[in-house]
């Protein structure tokens, strides 16, 4: 018997010449799923956009592709499109949750909060669910969010499920499973050169990836270096990504002068990004929302300090400041938190190596050996 994998997630997909394209950090994570199925089934958004570096190609032995259309709830012409739209989908799910041997939803998301009700009529598949957003009960997040955390959390409503969810919290049901994620290999540790950095080098290197959007707060990292710049250190910040807010970036960093100090690198490949982790002091993400931040982990993994904002799990991989600058949001506070630490080479050494090796535990080696064991 072919065993079948069903993957019912919100992130848009491309179709090129048969093959289906999507964002690259997910895809990669997929694949390792894939690898240990027959046929996978998609179940997601299709649109028609060109390919860039960010988009990665599915591998599978086979790829079942069920179109579904996205849909939100943010204006009153959402929402009643909505009603038409969602019965599509509820029955493309029901279709092809017969059809599957495992169930995988990929949460937080429209999407996920549909796929998370279909699933609980289907109590006998085998079904994981991975919360990739912030898992802290404490934290406010939308009333969809906290719906389709409370259905996966439920155990009489959710029968043979592991949920996968980034950091450890108290008093958490039984099927609810402490997970991460990972995006190098063991052996790309030991054919990789990595030499913490020195402070003394010329120019102080920060480094900014992820999308240009308000949740993340790239400008908010640019008035950082700014400010560093102002106080006579040597800084120079790189942005490695797109978004909404770049023509507003752009706008700022030439009223302001900053040229010499802030560039916008867009969108690229893997390689330019790890070859800029490589040659750079500090990542700055003072992002609003995180589920399992991976620039973070990825940015310690070669000895380059996260300075970050303690949404979700963030407190915890920076080990409470000691594997990293954990951001209050004043700004004059951070910008002394860090100008310190460039002061004190001795604690950025100790930093950097307590985020190198705390990180270099989690491998796409060690990521595939939990897997196979979720499958």
């Amino acid at each position: 018997m072919a065993f079948k994998f069903l993957i019912v997630t919100h992130v848009q997909h491309i179709s090129k010449d048969n093959d289906f394209f999507g964002y690259s950090p997910y895809v990669n994570e997929m694949n390792i799923w894939n690898k240990y199925c027959d046929e996978v089934i998609l179940v997601a958004p299709l649109i028609k956009e060109d390919l860039n570096p960010i988009y990665t190609k599915y591998a599978a032995k086979k790829i079942t592709f069920i179109k579904i259309p996205s849909f939100n709830l943010t204006n009153l012409k959402s929402v009643v499109l909505s009603f038409f739209v969602i019965p599509i989908i509820i029955w493309k799910l029901i279709k092809s949750m017969k059809m599957a041997d495992h169930i995988h939803l990929r949460c937080p998301g429209n999407i996920g909060l549909l796929g998370s009700i279909v699933q609980i009529f289907f109590p006998n598949k085998k079904k994981t669910a991975k919360y990739a957003g912030n898992w802290d009960p404490k934290s406010k997040q939308p009333l969809s969010y906290r719906l389709q955390k409370w259905i996966l959390s439920n155990t009489f409503l959710t029968r043979n499920m592991q949920v996968l969810v980034y950091g450890e919290w108290e008093n958490q049901t039984k099927n609810i499973k402490s997970f991460f994620t990972a995006t190098y290999r063991e052996e790309e540790v030991q054919n990789e050169k990595c030499e913490i950095r020195s402070l003394e080098d010329k120019v102080i290197q920060f480094l900014y990836v992820g999308t240009l959007s308000k949740g993340k707060q790239p400008l908010y990292a640019i008035q950082i270096v700014e400010e560093l710049s102002n106080l006579g250190k040597n800084v120079k910040l790189n942005l490695y990504g797109e978004g909404v807010l770049r023509n507003e970036i752009e706008t700022y960093i030439l009223k302001k002068g900053l040229n010499s100090i802030i560039t916008l690198k867009g969108n690229q490949a893997k390689e330019t990004v790890l070859d800029a982790y490589q040659n750079s002091h500090f990542l700055v993400l003072p992002s609003k929302s995180e589920g399992w931040p991976k620039v973070v982990a990825e940015s310690m993994f070669w000895g380059c300090v996260p300075i970050s904002t303690p949404v979700s799990c963030v407190s915890y991989m920076l080990d409470k400041g000691n594997r990293g600058i954990i951001l209050n949001q004043d700004l004059d506070n951070d910008v002394n938190q860090i100008k310190n630490l460039i002061e004190n080479p001795l604690s950025y050494f100790q930093i950097s190596k307590n985020g190198m090796q705390w990180s270099r535990q989690f491998t796409m080696d060690k990521f595939e050996i939990e897997i196979k064991k979720l499958l």
